[in-house]
């Protein structure tokens, strides 16, 4: 449930209802809104089948409404606004389309900062690398650890870039935050329960990708992880989900953007990359992300990707990932969308 505080409204009257509720074991997660100010009850009510009226008697509460969903803090009833996350500068779920590219995995320097350089100059907005790789075989390489945390620091320190990297386990959270803006739940982690709360509390964005097999609402229930924990910078990630088809890596579910943007104030970004499996099949998945309302693309690219050490099959070459940001600006401009960075590209 909700509780929606009356028009102007005072802070000991909020915190009279933090209070209360704190005393029931229950959470309240404050949300102060242009047109009004609610708080999201979490916890256990059922117990409690006269809650709603208890807590409209407290002063300055306008009305208490059950919210229908299992999913609370990520629905349109506690926010009817849509979640815009700033990131250096960069904002998801606004206007603008934002474009997140770079190597699936860090393999040496020179990969790490020509990707991040052309990637850049195509115009995406924020770098993406992977240092620690989840892999289906133990015999895959899996990642450069640290070091490969340091060689995408650098190149996000030259060129200007926000980062964005996977992290895999709780106990490496505070080392991935000491390097990334970004911090991302990859698909086989979506239930990884402890990560979960423990990216949660790291005060930083995060991205939380749709696992392998994944119904939306258990998607958005995982995302409820991260929200109850205080930490509102939530993106999500649709990268499509394993279906009967073998065509493709994974089926790409285009009908999940537009189906969170009515259910959730949060931003979603698409991953055509991880989607298809197929580098010739990420131009035109994106263009239809694009037009079913994504607020962002996430795309690997790689200087050679038939030497690529990870996901070779489904990265771009430079000039591919050129060619797609010139097909997908005419677009995003028909869904009355901009592309990130696009001014400071003309300047």
């Amino acid at each position: 449930m909700i509780v929606v505080m009356k028009a102007g409204s005072q802070d000991k009257e909020i915190d009279v209802v933090m209070d209360r509720l704190h005393a029931l074991g229950l959470q309240g997660h404050l949300s102060k809104g242009v047109e009004r100010t609610v708080i999201g009850v979490v916890g256990v009510t059922s117990a409690m089948p006269d809650l709603r009226e208890r807590l409209e008697l407290v002063p300055g509460v306008s009305e208490v409404v059950p919210i229908s969903k299992p999913f609370k803090l990520s629905s349109r009833e506690f926010e009817p606004e849509k979640t815009v996350i700033d990131i250096g500068g960069v904002r998801i779920g606004g206007q603008e389309l934002v474009v997140i590219a770079g190597p699936c995995a860090a393999e040496t320097r020179d990969q790490v900062m020509s990707t991040a350089r052309t990637v850049k100059a195509a115009g995406a907005s924020i770098l993406r690398g992977g240092a620690f790789k989840p892999s289906t075989s133990p015999y895959s390489f899996r990642g450069l650890g640290e070091e490969g945390l340091k060689l995408l620091a650098e190149a996000k320190q030259e060129n200007g870039m926000p980062l964005i990297t996977e992290v895999l386990t709780p106990q490496d959270v505070d080392l991935v935050v000491k390097y990334a803006d970004i911090l991302q739940v990859g698909a086989r982690n979506m239930q990884n329960f402890i990560l979960l709360d423990e990216v949660g509390q790291a005060r930083k964005p995060v991205m939380l990708k749709r696992g392998l097999s994944a119904t939306i609402q258990e998607w958005l229930l995982a995302a409820e992880y991260i929200l109850a924990q205080g930490n509102r910078q939530l993106i999500l990630c649709e990268r499509g989900i394993r279906t009967y088809e073998t065509y493709t890596r994974n089926t790409m579910d285009i009908s999940a953007i537009p189906v969170v943007h009515k259910e959730t104030h949060l931003p979603i970004i698409a991953d055509p990359s991880h989607a298809t499996g197929k580098w010739d099949l990420v131009m035109p998945m994106a263009l239809a992300s694009v037009a079913a309302g994504a607020d962002g693309l996430m795309i690997e690219v790689h200087p050679t990707p038939d030497t690529a050490l990870k996901d070779g099959a489904q990265s771009l070459t430079f000039d591919h990932f050129g060619e797609l940001m010139k097909r997908v600006a005419p677009v995003a401009q028909a869904v009355g969308r901009t592309m990130a960075g696009s001014k400071q590209k003309k300047a």
